[in-house]
């Protein structure tokens, strides 16, 4: 991963506006975050990068798990939002699947901290990073069963299990395949969309719902 002393993302003290004072702070934030993980970052670290002193980012956002559950409400509704707009261009299948990862490493480009911090292993989960991770992954889980409910429907499958179990491999792979993009920084968004194009029909055929 990219440093963010080397991205050259730095906060300044001065003459700027709280609310972007704020934002550029958020930036930082998450980018270390994303590197380093939750339980791996201190207050310090961010600071540093961010070329601040610790008591700014306390005013700021009140605690390390304060300025990390600014970050993840920043990932999560920038997710969210773009999953939801793809879902909504009514693509069915594996079509939507195809169009929703592009979306997203459209979304992610040169921000893939976004999505490393809204999937975290180590972060909190109490309080309101808790609360933003378990709304995040709960609306992830319901826009994945009704994508994958279509893609069900179209065979005649209506089982319960089936579609339990299809959801949970159809997350999986989508977890994945945004990781590995995320991993290998130099392989542009609309690349990774075509390469999942590519991936998708292999497996399912030309059915792609289009």
């Amino acid at each position: 991963m990219t440093s963010t002393a080397a991205s050259g993302a730095r906060s300044g003290t001065k003459g700027v506006a709280r609310a972007e004072r704020e934002q550029q702070i958020l930036e930082v934030a998450g980018r270390v975050f994303g590197d380093r993980g939750f339980a791996a970052t201190s207050v310090a670290d961010v600071a540093r990068e961010a070329g601040i002193s610790k008591p700014l980012i306390y005013n700021y956002f009140g605690s390390k798990e304060g300025l990390y559950a600014h970050c993840l409400r920043e990932a999560s509704g920038l997710l969210i939002a773009e999953i939801e707009r793809t879902a909504a261009l009514g693509a069915v299948g594996v079509a939507r699947a195809v169009a929703t990862l592009d979306g997203v490493f459209r979304v992610l480009a040169g921000r893939t901290w976004l999505w490393r911090v809204a999937n975290d292993p180590t972060a909190p989960v109490a309080d309101a990073p808790g609360e933003l991770m378990g709304a995040y992954r709960r609306r992830l889980e319901e826009l994945a069963r009704e994508g994958v409910g279509e893609l069900l429907a179209l065979s005649g499958d209506d089982d319960a299990l089936d579609l339990d179990a299809m959801t949970a491999v159809c997350g999986t792979i989508f977890g994945s395949l945004v990781t590995w993009w995320c991993d290998h920084p130099g392989i542009a968004p609309e690349e990774m969309g075509a390469r999942c194009e590519r991936l998708f029909g292999a497996v399912f055929g030309p059915a792609l719902g289009r």
